[in-house]
This record gives C-alpha cells, sequence and structure tokens, in this order.
C-alpha cells in the first residue's frame, strides 16, 4: 500500500479507521498507540495468561500461578531511544513480578522478546525525576542477565495473527 500519495487527513482518517477495527478485533483497547494492546495479546496468547482490566495497577496480565506481568513493547524505527520502554511507576512497591518486553522492527514483525525479572528490571532502570518513574533500556545485553528468558520464538509463534 502506498500511503506517500495521500493527504494528512486522509492518512489520520485510515488511521483511526484502523484502530475501529483493531477494537473490533480485540486486539487493541483505546485510541492510543496499538503496539501495547499488540503485545498484551501477544504474550497471553502465548503462554495462556489472563490478561487484566485497565484498573489493575502495575501489571497487565497473570499466568494460572498468579505470576503478575508487566508487558511492555516498542517498535524500532532507528530513532534515537528506540528501546526506551514506556515508563515504569512504583518499582520499590513490586507492582508486577516479571516484565514481559517486546521489540518489534519497523513492519511490526516481532524482533526480540523476553521474560525479566523484577530484580534485574530494578537494578538496570534509572530514576526519572521528570516522570516520577523509573526508564529501562531494553537493550541486546538485557538477554544475557540471570534469570532472563528469551520468548522470541514463542511471541513470533503467537503474532501469527
Amino acid at each position: 500500500m502506498d500511503v506517500s500519495t495521500l493527504s494528512t487527513i486522509e492518512l489520520l482518517r485510515g488511521y483511526g479507521a484502523i484502530l475501529d477495527e483493531l477494537r473490533r478485533r480485540d486486539i487493541v483497547r483505546s485510541a492510543n498507540s496499538p503496539i501495547s494492546d499488540l503485545a498484551e495479546v501477544l504474550f497471553c496468547r502465548a503462554f495462556g495468561w489472563l490478561r487484566q482490566g485497565n484498573s489493575a495497577a502495575g501489571y497487565d496480565a497473570t499466568d494460572s500461578g498468579g505470576t503478575r506481568f508487566q508487558i511492555k513493547a516498542r517498535r524500532m524505527t532507528g530513532a534515537p531511544g528506540e528501546r526506551q520502554l514506556s515508563a515504569i511507576r512504583n518499582i520499590d512497591r513490586n507492582p508486577f513480578d516479571q516484565l514481559a518486553a517486546v521489540l518489534f522492527d519497523p513492519g511490526f514483525a516481532v524482533h526480540r522478546a523476553a521474560l525479566i525479572p523484577i530484580s534485574v528490571v530494578r537494578s538496570r532502570a534509572r530514576r526519572s525525576i521528570h516522570t516520577n518513574s523509573h526508564i529501562f533500556y531494553l537493550r541486546d545485553d538485557v538477554w544475557s542477565e540471570p534469570g532472563v528468558l528469551d520468548v522470541t520464538v514463542d511471541i513470533r509463534e503467537a503474532a501469527d495473527l
């Protein structure tokens, strides 16, 4: 599809229509960027987790044993900071047990995915006073940290939408 010939308003309308259809298919839950909702769907599909409602502060899904997962995603576009995940709040209060994180390539294909213990997240995250949160970068060396599980294959298989 060549979108370069479309006007800005046509692009925005198309984006809105696509979000509406993704919401109808239960892929996304809001009008926000679909990348986070897509990641939630993929992790829950891959591992049979129960996706939580928006009222579950600090985590997005649970497994049958009660493990709490915060799910984060980033689409890599070549821009600076492309591996910075969205803000992690209240990390000192243990809001989740594992960070489930995925990097997508520019075409939304799964590049890499991991399950990361909160202890690793704490040790690598930096405090941001500006956003009152912690900032975590999903760099390649995260996969070599003790306790980190590479789940790229599982998430790629789940992505066969």
